[in-house]
């Protein structure tokens, strides 16, 4: 079973602010977080197989050689009872925790929304289940947050998902397919829903299909030539339905990795199956950007989403915000 946490890693909006421009520091920061605030999602995770030996984490904070799955729980000084988890990117090949998952979650929790940093499995590290790993790691993260909801003072029904690149992927297909049974039922965990009630996916890869299939989330994933209808079911868009959550978006016009046209195809999508769906496209920022770069187009986009998460309800009037909006 899961570890039980029980201390808090409290971040303020001074320290995340801090956190976000140090990000060279991040991988510090990953060592540092007390182990008593990471819950590993499964006692064995399903399928078998996986790598040897410690996590690795780089000059920049990405993860890898991950054989514990977990999730790893920022919590606001004064909490507003919503909470989000957190997938960085990486191409399916290592996780940018310290680029993205990090500075995301401090942010979050100045804003008083208990954070949690997802570390997946990745397939290409030898698990028997493949694709399906990170997923089912996804979709038993959500479940385990609502099963602890009530001992964290979190609504279940305020249970979001942010994702970055592959990350994005990762919990656009979580919040799109949250009925499909990726795993077997384990215990009494998964009774839980894994429906995330909103979705915030940040130059995220939505499409593994032509002529959008040029990254390696899709090489990962489904190989160097799959199928038309594997190339489908492993597309974001394909499995947008009325049940969907109302999914927030940001996109650079010059992405050389996830291509502009992957925001404008799952806007589509969301818009055919009238899912409310907000989309932000920047004239400029590339790809990678975590929570913006100061002084470029990128760095306005942490405000809209601000803004569009208060719609939602995943903020309250006594946010961690120093008296200021």
């Amino acid at each position: 079973m899961p570890i039980k946490p029980d201390a808090p890693w409290n971040v303020d909006r001074r320290t995340a602010l801090a956190m976000v421009a140090g990000a060279g520091l991040m991988p510090a920061l990953l060592r540092a977080a007390p182990p008593q605030d990471v819950w590993p999602l499964w006692s064995t995770p399903p399928g078998g197989g996986g790598p040897a030996g410690p996590v690795a984490i780089d000059g920049r904070g990405a993860v890898s050689n991950i054989a514990v799955p977990t999730i790893t729980v920022v919590r606001p000084h004064r909490p507003t009872g919503a909470a989000i988890l957190i997938a960085g990117g990486g191409g399916y090949k290592r996780i940018e925790e310290g680029k993205e998952a990090i500075p995301a979650a401090s942010w979050l929790a100045a804003y008083g929304i208990t954070a949690f940093i997802l570390c997946y499995r990745l397939p290409g590290e030898g698990w028997a289940d493949g694709p399906l790993a990170p997923l089912q790691d996804a979709q038993r993260a959500l479940r385990l947050i609502r099963s602890r909801s009530g001992s964290l003072g979190i609504d279940p029904e305020r249970v979001g998902v942010l994702g970055f690149s592959a990350g994005g992927h990762l919990l656009g297909l979580a919040a799109t397919r949250s009925n499909f049974p990726s795993y077997a039922p384990m215990d009494v965990i998964d009774r839980q829903s894994a429906r995330p009630n909103v979705a915030a996916l940040i130059y995220p890869v939505v499409t593994l299909k032509p002529p959008y299939d040029h990254t390696s989330t899709r090489r990962v994933l489904i190989g160097a030539h799959p199928g038309a209808a594997v190339s489908a079911d492993w597309s974001v868009e394909t499995h947008v339905r009325a049940a969907c959550p109302p999914i927030f978006l940001v996109q650079a016009e010059d992405d050389p990795i996830s291509d502009p046209h992957n925001a404008l195809i799952l806007r589509d999508a969301c818009e055919r199956a009238r899912i409310p769906v907000e989309l932000h496209r920047l004239p400029s920022g590339r790809h990678g950007v975590g929570m913006g770069v100061a002084g470029t187009p990128s760095a306005q986009w942490p405000q809209w989403l601000e803004s569009w998460l208060a719609a939602h309800r995943f903020s309250a009037a006594n946010a961690d915000h120093g008296g200021k909006r």
